[in-house]
This record gives C-alpha cells, structure tokens and sequence, in this order.
C-alpha cells in the first residue's frame, strides 16, 4: 500500500499489548500527507484504514486523557 507517493513505514502502536492485539500505524506518511494510515499486524497484507491525521491525534490524546473510557 503507498498513500500518494509515500511508502508507509510501519510500526507498532506502543499501546499494543503482548496478547496479539496489535495495531500497527505509519507516521512517516503522516507527516507527508496529512493521513494515517492504521492496519492489524496479524494481517499485514489485509485492509488499512487511512484517516486524517487530526482525527487521529485527537482519538490518542483521548485515549490518553481516558476521556474515551467513560
């Protein structure tokens, strides 16, 4: 997957835990395009879901304020 010229180089969220649940995000195309991409890394080859990098740093800064939880 490339979104616009950018070759995502992917890493895996540090808020994945050991128990195979991992999410894996790119944000040297998030810095290039305005986008996030996010996919599963038990499926690497699977869908990606690219959201707008706003969007996406509002959902961690939730998450990191628990605001999410309630």
């Amino acid at each position: 997957m490339t979104t616009g010229s950018v070759t995502p180089n992917w890493v895996t969220s540090s808020y994945s835990g050991n128990g195979g649940s991992c999410v894996e995000w790119a944000p040297n195309t998030a810095r290039a395009t305005g986008s996030v991409p996010v996919r599963d890394s038990k499926n690497t080859s699977g869908p990606v879901i690219v959201v707008p990098a706003a969007a996406f740093t509002a959902f961690i800064t939730g998450l990191k304020s628990h605001e999410l939880n309630r």
